[in-house]
């Protein structure tokens, strides 16, 4: 086991590398070979060429790429001086970027939107997992009734609908129309743990109705593959209980695909889930990522990109030792 979780760190340590290299190519050597000036988009179009000049001697875009990825890197680790002459600016490790539009580092900004961003995630995958192993469960074992039907009817349609569809839907049935919920925010646990609660239950149900929706086909589909296979037939011959058969035979065989989705759900809504997040103005990763695009602030865009492959990866990563865990055999690939 020892052998195979160093194996997957050095993996994950590989890919991140990776990820920080093409992205990096991405953001900065794309425009140049495009014929854009990343310059350009620190400052804004308007800017006058003293002051393009000046931000492009100040972050170092005349260097060669490598010097250029070899600093952000440096950033990341030990902090980084932007310096123009007598005109410095320091960011802190780590230093994911400096916007000079608005003037601070990147890197707070991000882990003040974290919590949200967090809470929003967390809470909507415990509801999409509950309900969508449930009702997938339930519809494979009564396969072709009308429960089945109607569940896989309501999954298709919370697979087909758009969550700025179903959360603005939300929005005006149970907050402005029945009042049943107040308006959408995010309050600190610490603070307040109820008005955390109430705050994120309107948008963790509406995300989690998308996901479950996908999570309930997969579990049928998987339990359906499941029920079978020639070991459940013989665990049904000795004479075992139909829940010992589901419970402990079937539904931890047809559930492991699921880790490796819920692992990338999971990771992806880490980095941000932009819609949410911008349906219900929830200050996360995700609305610090639409607020970079509207406002061309490249080193935000950045930041988020990264952190969202971070995320991605450290799932995959658990998901990876999760794998180790329920299937010994996965140790010896």
């Amino acid at each position: 086991m020892l052998a195979y979780l160093i194996r997957r760190l050095i993996n994950a340590v590989v890919t991140l590398l990776v990820v920080t290299l093409v992205t990096f190519g991405v953001f900065f050597l794309v425009p140049k070979a495009t014929g854009s000036d990343p310059a350009l988009l620190y400052v804004g179009k308007q800017a006058d060429p003293v002051a393009v000049e000046g931000i492009r001697t100040k972050l170092g875009l005349n260097d060669p790429i490598i010097v250029q990825y070899g600093k952000f890197l440096k950033g990341i680790v030990a902090g980084r001086d932007y310096s123009n002459g007598p005109d410095i600016t320091h960011c802190s490790a780590p230093c994911l970027g400096y916007t000079f539009k608005t003037n601070q580092e990147v890197w707070p900004i991000l882990i003040d939107a974290l919590p949200v961003t967090i809470s929003l995630a967390i809470g909507a995958a415990v509801l999409w997992v509950l309900m969508g192993v449930l009702f997938g469960v339930i519809s494979a074992l009564r396969r072709g009734s009308i429960w089945d039907r109607g569940v896989m009817t309501v999954a298709l349609a919370g697979v087909s609908l758009p969550i700025y569809f179903t959360g603005l839907l939300a929005l005006s049935i149970f907050v402005y129309g029945l009042k049943w919920l107040p308006n959408a925010e995010y309050t600190p646990f610490i603070d307040n743990p109820i008005k955390w609660f109430t705050g994120l239950i309107l948008p963790w149900v509406t995300l989690a109705f998308l996901f479950a929706a996908t999570y309930a086909r997969l579990t049928r589909a998987n339990m359906l593959e499941t029920l079978g296979e020639d070991y459940i037939r013989t665990a049904r011959a000795k004479g075992l209980r139909e829940r010992t058969v589901i419970g402990k035979h079937g539904l931890r065989s047809g559930l492991t695909p699921l880790v490796t989705v819920f692992g990338l759900d999971v990771g992806a809504l880490l980095g941000g889930a932009i819609l949410t997040e911008a349906v219900f103005n929830l200050r996360g990763l995700g609305y610090w990522a639409l607020q970079g695009i509207r406002q061309n602030d490249l080193p935000t865009i950045l930041g988020v990109t990264l952190f969202a492959a971070f995320f991605i990866v450290i799932m995959n990563l658990i998901v990876d030792l999760l794998y180790g865990v329920i299937d010994p055999r996965v140790r010896l690939g």
